[in-house]
Formats: structure tokens, sequence, C-alpha cells
């Protein structure tokens, strides 16, 4: 099942089941996914793929995230925990991310595939981390990880 049709259906049971923060956020994320086709059609593209919908759903969890860390700093714990829901929803839909020493593993193969040695290179393995593990790995984590191992 396409992740558009998830969405789809479960925004209908949290309509269903008067779930409003559940609704609201599932509204969000359709909102977001028909900006996308709007934006698609004037480039003469066709419809939405998953792999639009996992760029617009990382989106969505980065400005959470994000705004989690602001909330946090300013003392609004009421909206770090609306955030903190929202995130966990738009989780749902992603693909399973892998673990931060899996992304270590997969940054130490690239680099010593590529014999990268300088941050110089940096580009040219989050190309090919990107390429191969589109979707499963957070590229904010592997940015981090490649950082340090590339000093």
């Amino acid at each position: 099942m396409e992740i558009v049709d998830k969405i789809d259906k479960s925004l209908t049971e949290a309509l269903k089941n008067k779930d409003q923060d559940r609704t609201l956020t599932l509204r969000s994320i359709i909102s977001q996914k028909k900006q996308k086709e709007i934006e698609k059609r004037t480039q003469d593209k066709k419809n939405i793929t998953d792999e639009d919908m996992i760029l617009i759903l990382n989106k969505m969890v980065k400005q959470r995230r994000e705004s989690i860390e602001l909330y946090k700093q300013g003392g609004r714990q009421d909206l770090v925990d609306k955030e903190t829901k929202e995130l966990k929803i738009i989780q749902e839909y992603l693909p399973e991310q892998l673990s931060e020493e899996e992304i270590t593993k997969i940054c130490e193969q690239s680099i010593n595939n590529l014999k990268a040695s300088s941050l110089k290179d940096m580009g040219k393995v989050m190309g090919i981390i990107k390429s191969k593990y589109k979707g499963s790995v957070d590229l904010s984590i592997a940015g981090k990880i490649l950082k340090d191992k590339l000093k």
C-alpha cells in the first residue's frame, strides 16, 4: 500500500474515532502533499510518488524536532508535548529508520569504499549514502558521524 493511501485511510479512521490530534496532523500532511502536487504540475511532472512523500514527511519531522528544541528552551512543555505527538504520528508513515550504530557502520563502509580521507570528500560520501539508503538513514546523523570520522 502506498504511503498516500495509508494516510488517507488513517485520516478516515481518525475522523470516525474523533481523534483531533491525529486528524489535524494527517490533514497537515495532506496539505503538504497537495502543495507538492501543485508544484509538480507547474513542472509538467506526473503524480506524487512515495519518494516525494518520504521527502515531505522527513521535512515535517525535521520541523517538529526543531520546534521541540525551541519550545524546550522557552520552557513551553505544553507545546513540546503537542509537537512530540505530531512527530510520532508523522513517523508512522516513514520507512523504518536505521539506528545510530547502523548508520555509523554505513558511514565507515562508505568512507572505506571511496577511500575518503578529509572533509573535502564528505559530499561524495553523503551522495553515496543518500542514493543507497534513501529514506532509511537520517542524513543529519550521518553528517555528524562523517564530520567526526573525516577530521
